[in-house]
């Protein structure tokens, strides 16, 4: 028998496919595991139990989270739910107000932001401006666009046949138009053309081929012509879907009917798209044309402008952009995913973004030896923790990106580019998680929970779920004010140990001894297991080969509880725990070094992993690394 050392200094690789449990020489299997639940992962390479999430408040419903960020010191988490806006500082909710999107609208939105005002879009609602006047001054109107009388310098676009023409029955006021095909609608009433370059307003619905209007400007002659086009966004056509801002101009990528069409703002005038001669500072339109007539999914401002449609990515480049000076360019064929929104997120130069199957997620960046665009998959090791995301965004501070899945769990990314460190875990809770966003620092979700949907915020001072604390200057035993966990069982941290579980009733639960400070919430399982051992014997290792864990070291940082499973089976569970304080019932006293825990038995099962990592309890744990000694048969 052979004894053999084997060190895992750090876990960067994340959490590996199972696919990929045969695939040893890979340099992502020596860094990896094989599961890593309910764990934050540091770019450093160490993994932590991840951080509580505190409840702030219950919501009326399904939600949908947008960051709004005035400056660096007035950040706003703006909560959409069906018919209403909540606008929430630091947490504590200081406006509300009606909205035009019901619940269905939420995962369709699409936003941008510049100063105070936030643009939220829709490709079935009328587009909302929305401005911040103070804390508790908010307000949601119509966009409106500059004019000359009745002639608006808004979106156009001929949506019917180039050979359908159009009759007016005057030459200026009160007017009948007859259409040589069937083009009008009901919904046209209020809805507004150009004829011949003349601002016409519908009135009126006569039938398919004639409506009443009002021509607001003498044409020369009440003769047929083809020369008009209809309002872009509108009751009829639909409204945008995608909007930003780039090089001082707004962009609208799409509209429900007109899915590959840019527009772009004059310069410096972001709500006229007045295209007028073509010089450089007007409004550009449109269609983004390949073999391809892909639906645009996104508009995201970079170095150059990006456009993510259902089949290809493109950027649009000019500098400046110019009518006469724009490149369209599609740079790779991957496809983003669809209808409901998933925002691009820019992180350390790239722009991520879903891909269209649902189960990718790709990196869009600039790359020198190919003079062109690529996106790379970052979930390609990773692929069975990426199902169907509904939202996603990036954390700044940790380094690490949030994804929604359709199934409520979040499936959390490290990314740190120039130490090639792409890690992914999973995050679990007592729930469904909906929605995320990132504001100032702190990361929100939307939770649907027993009680509800509840808006809650990741705390590293709380180690449980929908956690609320609690603080008395006199010892007590009955802590009120639960109302969120009412009839649920609940785990309780009092004066920082662990005292067990309790049910909450009537709003409160009852301890067993008094307490100053408590925290109540829902239990989470974190888990850290490695992969399938891949150590030589005398015959090389390989099937067959039969390992025996003697002793496992971890080493730990700031670690007030451990559960370390060395395999020996259900019947017996080795695990060991540490910490306590130097007095009795005092809270357990962090322990940063190595621990290390002897095991017996071979294991026969090379599926299993020799040591492992579970528990509940509500305590900080950090693995930074582990060793093994361990025999292998000869």
């Amino acid at each position: 028998m052979t004894r053999v050392n084997v060190t895992q200094t750090n876990f960067t690789a994340g959490e590996l496919s199972p696919d990929l449990y045969g695939r040893s020489d890979l340099r992502a299997y020596v860094n990896g595991a094989a599961r890593l639940r309910n764990v934050f992962l540091r770019p450093t390479g160490g993994v932590a139990r991840r951080d509580g999430l505190r409840h702030l408040a219950t919501l009326p419903g399904r939600a949908r989270l947008i960051a709004f960020t005035f400056n660096s010191e007035q950040t706003y988490l703006l909560v959409f739910t069906d018919g209403r806006m909540d606008v929430y500082l630091d947490g504590v909710k200081a406006f509300h107000t009606a909205t035009p999107w019901d619940a269905w609208h939420l995962p369709g939105l699409s936003w941008t932001q510049m100063a105070d005002t936030l643009l939220v879009v829709h490709p079935e609602t009328a587009p909302r401006r929305i401005t911040r006047a103070s804390h508790t001054s908010w307000t949601i109107r119509t966009w409106t666009y500059p004019n000359e009388g009745q002639r608006y310098f808004e979106p156009y676009y001929r949506f019917a046949n180039p050979l359908i023409s159009l009759t007016p029955s005057d030459v200026v006021g009160a007017i009948t138009l007859t259409a040589s095909s069937p083009v009008f609608a009901p919904a046209h009433v209020g809805t507004r053309l150009l004829l011949r370059g003349k601002p016409v307003s519908i009135t009126g619905y006569t039938a398919a081929d004639a409506v009443t209007a009002t021509l607001h400007e003498e044409i020369e002659n009440a003769y047929a012509t083809r020369d008009w086009v209809e309002q872009a966004l509108s009751p009829v056509h639909g409204y945008a879907r995608s909007v930003t801002f780039h090089q001082n101009r707004l962009v609208i990528g799409g509209s429900r009917d007109v899915p590959h069409h840019l527009w772009m703002s004059k310069v410096g005038d972001l709500f006229n798209f007045d295209t007028g001669e073509g010089l450089d500072d007007e409004a550009i339109s449109f269609d983004l044309l390949s073999d391809q007539l892909n639906a645009i999914r996104a508009v995201f401002s970079a170095g150059d402008l990006e456009v993510f449609t259902s089949g290809a990515e493109w950027t649009i480049s000019g500098s400046p952009l110019t009518p006469g000076a724009l490149t369209a360019r599609r740079q790779t064929r991957i496809g983003t995913l669809g209808p409901h929104t998933v925002p691009p997120r820019r992180v350390d130069g790239a722009t991520l973004f879903v891909g269209a199957t649902g189960r990718d997620l790709r990196e869009y960046l600039f790359t020198d030896l190919e003079n062109a665009y690529q996106a790379a998959d970052l979930a390609l090791l990773a692929r069975h923790l990426i199902h169907d995301p509904v939202d996603m965004d990036y954390d700044p501070v940790r380094r690490l990106l949030h994804l929604v899945r359709s199934d409520g769990r979040l499936a959390t990314m490290t990314n740190y580019r120039a130490e090639k460190v792409t890690a992914w875990t999973l995050q679990e809770t007592d729930g469904a998680i909906q929605a995320v966003a990132e504001v100032g620092g702190a990361v929100y979700v939307a939770v649907e929970r027993a009680n509800g949907v509840s808006l809650e915020r990741f705390d590293p001072a709380l180690a449980l779920d929908a956690a609320l604390p609690g603080q008395a200057t006199t010892p007590r035993t009955t802590w009120s004010g639960l109302g969120n966990l009412e009839g649920r069982t609940v785990r309780v941290l009092a004066d920082g140990n662990d005292v067990g579980s309790a049910v909450v009733a009537g709003g409160a639960i009852t301890l067993e001894g008094p307490a100053r400070d408590v925290v109540v919430g829902l239990p989470f399982t974190h888990e850290i297991a490695p992969l399938p051992p891949s150590v030589s014997g005398g015959r090389g290792g390989g099937p067959g080969t039969l390992v025996r864990l003697i002793r496992a070291t971890l080493r730990l940082q700031d670690t007030a509880a451990l559960w370390l499973d060395t395999g020996a089976g259900p019947s017996i569970q080795p695990f060991r725990a540490f910490g306590g304080g130097p007095v009795l019932d005092q809270p357990p006293r962090p322990l940063s070094g190595d621990l290390s825990v002897r095991a017996l038995g071979w294991q026969r099962d090379p599926m299993v992993p020799l040591w492992r990592v579970i528990q509940d309890a509500p305590l900080p744990c950090t693995v930074l690394s582990a060793t093994l000694e361990v025999k292998v048969t000869d």
